[in-house]
């Protein structure tokens, strides 16, 4: 199959893309029909070694610029995204079976939207002077090196630019290996950061599945490295990064709650609960997917949440009025299937949906089970598709205390007309990223990441800036030295 920006090759290194068929073969797989519609290589060793030899030496020359000219570049490189923006939202909904009429406004945009903001901080990114009587102490904050970015199937061009963005705006290089299961998107990226001007060798793209990111990972000139993965996935990493005392970004999964009080605005709350449940399929990491409903609403929450979900069209991605797309993958559905019989079997009542589509493609039906509880598999494990589990509570304190009642500290949500009680909420939810009367917004002037097991540091706005540097102190001695022999 041939379509717009299909990549040539399956790596992209040094400015260029490059193919060896000696790596194992990935098919790549339109959700929508179950059709192969592209093939790449896994990095083999070779290739890792070109692409980190690429990436330590093209490091130097790109540091050696000044924060304003790599923020040109960014920038530019955004202004070059925003005007493909079409065609790279194809690429995105072939890559993931999402509907146009999601990644047109959700994906490539975001990935331009975080170009741009890290481009315009590169040249703000300084040290600080430190008086001490008639001596100081200056800082340096200073790039890291060589960074490794995993990237994870949902979002492949926002992740490849979530993490290349402030990594590049740093003075960094960066070796990125995107999901096995979505290959494509991150090499348009690649393509772009090099026409906007960035060396060659900045930015490199490598396929593969756990193997090479074990390798990328445990190489010695590789100084950091940034994961979107699971929990599973995420202990791995962290431990081989360990093994090198090298930096660490982790941004892993969730199984988030969302509050939802008498007072709220139901429809408000209706629509928070879809955003935080079956956008992209159900397939986001931050997803509120523990729906707590106070007592007094929750009859009508069901019944206007049920009305809402008969609005979906679910179809051909390429529609733009197409609202609701398949699974990734056939395994992914097979995964979601399997919670749904958990969540039967465990005595929820199925209230919606839950049915697998009969026509070509990876569709399920988006899902919702009403009296579940805590202890129920479907409350406690993350699915990573469209299945939302109602619960009941009855005051704040047993909301908040069940809500944090879980390894997981991705996101957090409340639904309330009450704001010093909202407040209250915000505060006492133990989740990195929290929400009043919405859901799943992630703006890049905003940091991103999860507290517990869902992660370590901080994705976008000028926190991310602390995790692709380093600071350095120069003490200077403004008088005579004083020893004591």
């Amino acid at each position: 199959m041939t379509y717009p920006t299909q990549p040539t090759a399956s790596h992209f290194i040094d400015g260029v893309y490059v193919e060896d068929t000696r790596g194992d073969l990935i098919e790549v797989i339109y959700p929508a029909t179950g059709k192969v519609i592209a093939q790449v290589h896994a990095a083999t060793p070779a290739i890792i070694d070109q692409a980190l030899a690429a990436a330590t030496r093209a490091q130097k020359q790109w540091a050696a610029m000044t924060g304003a000219e790599r923020g040109r570049v960014l920038r530019r490189a955004s202004d070059i995204m925003r005007t493909r923006n079409r065609d790279l939202s194809v690429l995105e909904t072939y890559d993931t079976g999402k509907p146009l009429q999601e990644t047109l406004v959700a994906d490539a945009t975001s990935g331009a939207d975080a170009l741009e903001y890290f481009g315009g901080l590169a040249g703000a990114i300084t040290g600080e002077h430190i008086q001490l009587g008639d001596d100081f102490v200056y800082t340096r904050r200073e790039p890291l090196g060589v960074c490794v970015g995993i990237g994870a199937w949902n979002y492949p061009t926002q992740i490849a630019c979530w993490k290349g963005a402030p990594a590049l705006a740093c003075g960094n290089a960066m070796v990125f290996k995107p999901s096995e299961t979505t290959p494509l998107c991150a090499l348009k990226v690649a393509e772009i950061l090099l026409e906007a001007g960035a060396p060659a060798g900045v930015f490199n793209v490598v396929q593969g599945m756990g193997a090479v990111g074990a390798s990328l990972v445990a190489d010695p000139r590789v100084a950091k490295v940034s994961l979107t993965g699971s929990v599973p996935t995420g202990r791995k990493v962290y431990a081989a990064a360990a093994e090198g005392i090298r930096n660490v970004t982790m941004e892993l999964g969730g199984k988030s709650p969302l509050v939802i009080f008498d007072d709220a605005n139901l429809e408000d709350a209706v629509g928070g609960a879809i955003l935080a449940n079956f956008y992209s399929s159900g397939q986001v990491c931050s997803n509120g997917t523990r729906v707590f409903v106070q007592g007094g609403i929750r009859a009508a929450f069901i019944a206007r949440l049920c009305e809402r979900l008969d609005q979906i069209k679910m179809g051909d991605p390429m529609d733009e009025t197409t609202n609701f797309g398949p699974m990734v993958s056939e395994q992914q559905r097979k995964v979601v299937q399997g919670f749904i019989a958990q969540g039967i079997a465990e005595g929820a009542t199925l209230s919606y949906g839950g049915q697998v589509i009969d026509k070509e493609g990876f569709f399920i039906q988006p899902t919702v089970f009403s009296d579940v509880t805590d202890d129920m598999v479907i409350a406690r494990d993350e699915i990573f598709g469209p299945v939302l589990s109602i619960l009941s509570f009855r005051d704040e304190e047993e909301a908040l205390e069940r809500s944090n009642n879980t390894e997981f500290g991705l996101a957090a949500g409340v639904f309330t007309q009450d704001l010093t009680r909202a407040h209250r909420m915000a505060a006492g939810f133990e989740a990195g990223t929290c929400y009043i009367n919405t859901y799943n917004l992630a703006p890049v002037e905003a940091p991103f990441g999860g507290s517990k097991q869902s992660g370590v540091g901080r994705e976008n706005s000028k926190g991310a800036i602390e995790y692709y540097t380093q600071v350095k102190s120069v003490y200077v001695a403004m008088g005579p030295v004083e020893a004591p022999f």
